[in-house]
């Protein structure tokens, strides 16, 4: 059997996370858009390229040596940045792959009111960055069956852990408890959003996984639960409709769902930080919530 090689397209916080939790003696290599990253990319085990919109020789090099290929990088208005760079390199020039994931989010359901979903709900996302998600999702699937090979797509929700939490939005004064009546989101530990991987690339399963915690619940109540465990005040209740909010921001208020992860619990898989809470506590007790200097670029619902 082939000797496993992975290569992630956009190694940042979750790509980071996942080539940690790999087995010992396991080859991992990825991408950055800058130079200056190289040395978090090899603080977590990955051997480091840049990657701007063009493949390099070294990367063609690698890729011909891949078997499993994760793909984390965001598309943008010219479509999805490795597709429009790799897809002939990934058609013709990758003999030995076996499978790639692709990252996406639960952003491609659109607003279903509140109700729950799973993985065969109807996605209507809104114009803009979704849409897009849900393009590149069709894009990848298509490549994969036209090169005979398993594609899953892993849409997350919204991405919390070390860095990147509560606890540390508490610490900073940046934390909030914007309240809108009957609002919910899900969760996903970056933990577990790298077990998920290892899971679907070590059985070489295709398909749309949402990976995503099992209790979606009001942001505020999380930074109210991070607050007490930290023995500090939680910030004052906002009522959404009078907050100062970024245009991103107010949209991610804009869609209400509940999500389930039907698909990837069927294979057997488990999620080890199932709600907020179990998460926010295992952080707290092992001290892990600082992480190591990770800002939160991403997501305005990381705060809950």
């Amino acid at each position: 059997m082939t000797e496993q090689t992975f290569f992630i397209f956009g190694a940042g916080y979750s790509g980071k996370a996942f080539a940690q939790m790999r087995p010992q003696g396991l080859s991992v290599a990825g991408t950055t858009r800058s130079q200056d990253k190289f040395p978090t990319l090899e603080a977590a085990g990955i051997e480091p390229f840049v990657f701007d919109g063009h493949l390099t020789p070294e990367i063609r090099a690698q890729l011909a040596r891949t078997t499993h290929l994760v793909v984390s990088a965001a598309p943008g208005d010219d479509g999805d940045p490795v597709l429009n760079a790799a897809r002939e390199a990934i058609t013709h020039d990758m003999p030995l792959l076996r499978w790639i994931g692709y990252l996406s989010t639960v952003g491609v359901y659109g607003d279903h009111g509140g109700a729950w979903i799973d993985e065969t709900a109807t996605c209507r996302p809104k114009p803009g960055r979704s849409t897009m998600r849900l393009e590149a999702e069709l894009a990848w699937h298509a490549l994969g069956e036209q090169i005979a090979r398993p594609v899953a797509i892993l849409r997350l929700s919204g991405i919390y852990g070390p860095g990147r939490n509560a606890f540390v939005n508490l610490e900073n004064g940046t934390a909030k408890r914007l309240v809108k009546k009957d609002q919910v989101f899900n969760r996903i530990h970056v933990q577990d959003i790298a077990s998920a991987l290892w899971f679907l690339a070590e059985g070489d399963y295709g398909g749309v996984f949402n990976v995503t915690d099992d209790e979606p619940a009001p942001p505020q109540d999380v930074v109210a639960y991070a607050a007490e465990k930290m023995g500090v005040a939680p910030p004052p209740e906002t009522p959404f409709e009078t907050a100062q909010l970024s245009p991103m921001a107010r949209s991610f208020y804009g869609e209400n769902k509940r999500v389930a992860n039907t698909a990837i619990k069927a294979l057997g898989f488990a999620f080890g930080m199932s709600n907020y809470r179990k998460a926010l506590d295992s952080m707290w007790a092992d001290g892990s919530w600082r992480g190591e200097g990770e800002s939160d670029r991403r997501s305005p619902i990381r705060q809950g």
